[in-house]
Order: C-alpha cells, then sequence, then structure tokens
C-alpha cells in the first residue's frame, strides 16, 4: 500500500502520478476517508477523557456521563466505519509509478529501451505445435481448454532451460526455492494481486485456499510479518513453479498453441533490497534475465510498461519480448518489476535500521517461461542451443 503518510504531506504530487494508472479519482476518495477518521479520532479522545471522573460524581454528573458514554459509543462506530473504509479504500489505490515511466494505458505504448539479435529469416514459418510434441487435444479431454501436454523431446527442452535458470541465478548468490503453489488470500492481498474486480487467479473454495498465478506470490510472503536486519538485504531468491490463470479477461486472444494457457511453469527471482538499492537491483534483476535470453541465442528486445498498463504493485516494469516467427512480431515472456515499498507495508516485512524499523523494498522478476522454449522452437525450427545440452536436452528436437 503507498505511504499513507507521505500521500498527506504532498496530495497533489501523489494524485498526479496516480492519475497516470487511472487511480486518480481512488485516491480522492481515499483522502477523504482518511481526512474523516483523523476527524473523528480526537473526537473520541475527548469523550473517552470525559469518561474519567474523579471521586464520588453528583447526580448532574451521573447524568452528564450517561450522555457522554452514548455520544462515545457512537463516535466510536463512527470511527471504526471510518477506518475500515479507509483501509479498503488503501487496499485499492496502486503504487504510483516511477517518474521515468511512460504515459498509456497499453502495451502498444510501451517504451522500447533496446534491440538485441536480428530475427531469422526462415524458408518456412512453424509454430510451435508443428516441431514440438504437444499435445492440446487429450488435454482438453482430460482438464478443458488452453491446456496441454509437453511430451518427449519438448518436455526435456523445457527441463533443461528451467534448470539452467536456476544454475545461472544460484551462481550468483540467488538461493533456490520450490514455493507452495495454492495461497491464503493473506498473501494474494500482501502482493498487491488482491482486492481486484478483474480476478485472474482459481479459488478452491472449501479450503479457502487460491492456486499461485506466480511464484511471486508465495516468494513474498516467505518473510509475511517479519524484521530483516539490514546487514542480510539483499536477500535473492529463485523460484521454480507451476503458475495457474484462469485468463478470464483474455477471452478470444492467443488461442493457438501453447502461447497462453491457463497452467505453465517459470523461473522467477524475487528480492528484498534496502529502499536505496531497490533500483540497482531492479536492473540487476533484468540484465540476468536478458544473459539467459541473450545465452540461448533469441533476438529480443526490452520495454518500458507504460503507467496504465503496469500492475497495481510496480513502480516500475521492464518486459523483455522475444521475436516470435509465427507471431511475426515481438512478444512478452518476462517481466520485471520494482514495487518498492508497497507490498512490503502490506505483507508487514520491515528492516531494522539506525533510526527505526521501515519497510524493506520487494522486487520480482521472471528469468524463464514456458514461452521460451515455444520461442527458441519457432526461431530455430527444432535445433537446440548448446547452452542446454549439459542439463539434457536433445540436440534436436522431434515431435
Amino acid at each position: 500500500m503507498i505511504d499513507l503518510k507521505a500521500a498527506r504531506n504532498d496530495p497533489d504530487g501523489v494524485r498526479a502520478a496516480l492519475a497516470r494508472k487511472g487511480a486518480g479519482d481512488a485516491f480522492d476518495a481515499l483522502v477523504a476517508a482518511d481526512e474523516r477518521w483523523r476527524e473523528l479520532v480526537p473526537k473520541v479522545d475527548e469523550l473517552r477523557s470525559r469518561t474519567k471522573l474523579k471521586g464520588k460524581p453528583t447526580p448532574e454528573q451521573v447524568a452528564e456521563l450517561q450522555q457522554v458514554k452514548e455520544d462515545l459509543r457512537a463516535a466510536e462506530d463512527a470511527l471504526s466505519g471510518a477506518e475500515a473504509e479507509r483501509e479498503e479504500l488503501l487496499l485499492r489505490v496502486p503504487n504510483p509509478p516511477h517518474a521515468t515511466v511512460p504515459d498509456g494505458v497499453s502495451e502498444d505504448e510501451a517504451e522500447e529501451i533496446r534491440r538485441v539479435g536480428e530475427p531469422p529469416t526462415l524458408a518456412e514459418v512453424k509454430e510451435h505445435t508443428e516441431i514440438g510434441r504437444f499435445d492440446m487435444e487429450r488435454a482438453a479431454r482430460v482438464s478443458g481448454s488452453r491446456f496441454g501436454y509437453w511430451i518427449g523431446d519438448v518436455a526435456l527442452l523445457a527441463l533443461a532451460m528451467y534448470r539452467l535458470a536456476i544454475d545461472r541465478l544460484t551462481g550468483k548468490g540467488f538461493v533456490p526455492v520450490l514455493p507452495p503453489v495454492l495461497v491464503r488470500e493473506e498473501a494474494l492481498v500482501g502482493t498487491g494481486w488482491f482486492p481486484t474486480d478483474d480476478p485472474n487467479v482459481y479459488e478452491i473454495e472449501s479450503d479457502q485456499l487460491f492456486l499461485a498465478a506466480t511464484a511471486e506470490i508465495p516468494l513474498g510472503g516467505l518473510h509475511l510479518g517479519e524484521i530483516l536486519t539490514a546487514e542480510e538485504l539483499p536477500l535473492r531468491y529463485a523460484g521454480f513453479s507451476p503458475c495457474f490463470r484462469s485468463e478470464a479477461g483474455a477471452a478470444g486472444r492467443d488461442t493457438r498453441g501453447m502461447f497462453r494457457v491457463h497452467q505453465f511453469n517459470k523461473v522467477e527471482q524475487f528480492s528484498f533490497a534496502l529502499a536505496e538499492e531497490s533500483w540497482d537491483e531492479h536492473e540487476f534483476l533484468l540484465a540476468n534475465t536478458e544473459e539467459i535470453v541473450a545465452e540461448l541465442g533469441l533476438p529480443y528486445r526490452v520495454v518500458v510498461l507504460p503507467a496504465g498498463d503496469m500492475s497495481k504493485a510496480s513502480a516500475k516494469t521492464y518486459d523483455v519480448e522475444i521475436w516470435f516467427p509465427s507471431h511475426d512480431r515481438y512478444r512478452e515472456v518476462a517481466s520485471i518489476s520494482n514495487t518498492t515499498d508497497y507490498q512490503a507495508r502490506r505483507l508487514n516485512t520491515r528492516v531494522r535500521r539506525e533510526h527505526g524499523r521501515e519497510p524493506v523494498h520487494t522486487l520480482n522478476g521472471t528469468t524463464v517461461v514456458d514461452r521460451m522454449v515455444l520461442a527458441l522452437l519457432e526461431n530455430f525450427q527444432g535445433d537446440v542451443p548448446d547452452a542446454l545440452a549439459p542439463y539434457g536436452a536433445p540436440p534436436r528436437v522431434e515431435s
């Protein structure tokens, strides 16, 4: 959540920033609720002080005390309601975008930073399903639409890519993690996925659990409610997990092949960092992803998402987009975000400093994901990069 004290000190600046995310009205509602709460606090305190009488009260004082108690109950109810409204609105206001984030509301308005590599010239463009062995028809019978089996060589290729990513990250000091994929609502609220009007998660109602849409959610909750020491930061984790997304808002989009499915695998970077170090950490996470994409020999570009296309929690997001011959354009395969202190305030994850305790900064970023395997197949038409050979990938994928 945002720093409400800082917002009170600069409401116009914060509102202008949040308006770039389409959240100006939400911020106005929060400010109004906060003002109501602040007006009621001294009133409640004053009424409480008047209930404390010294000595034996007179009949007049008893009658007055009864009225004060009634007024106090009404004021406390109003304060409780104002606090609940303020807290609900506070959870809905997004993180203000960084000043370097461009304006805009769609991926088409992203700002390109650089391109690396040249798209291949292919005699015949084949989609990934024409190269690797995927079975979406049988998966549909078992699980429904937008699911698929990865079979044979293509399964070995995917496993090799995950192992490469873990190997590269652990070599840089990241701690490998296999997190739970079922999480409580608290973890979704803490990482900014909830509350939302457009949920993209599956719920297990009987157990009050949710399937994690990304390892960011359980990794973010790893230090839920904890106080860390400055000396141990940054804490860096490399989490591998299956991810589950309902894609309720993506009806009719990318319906061919395995590009947009309900279940996929991903290696995620997650960092807990000091505030003054988080922007350097953001560049570090991006560099890690770029290094692996470049090592695989894939043509890609890096863009900065516009303010209106970022997640609620992010202050700045880089997307790494790889060339897909079957799409004839670059497509997003990785997002690397700095959420500053937004998630940490919700998760109550703090660091002990000389001047007291303060929220840490959290960052997350895709290292590799299933879509990268699809890009490998399409760009190299079944040939496998040498970098994956030590991890059990076949020299060539056969269907």
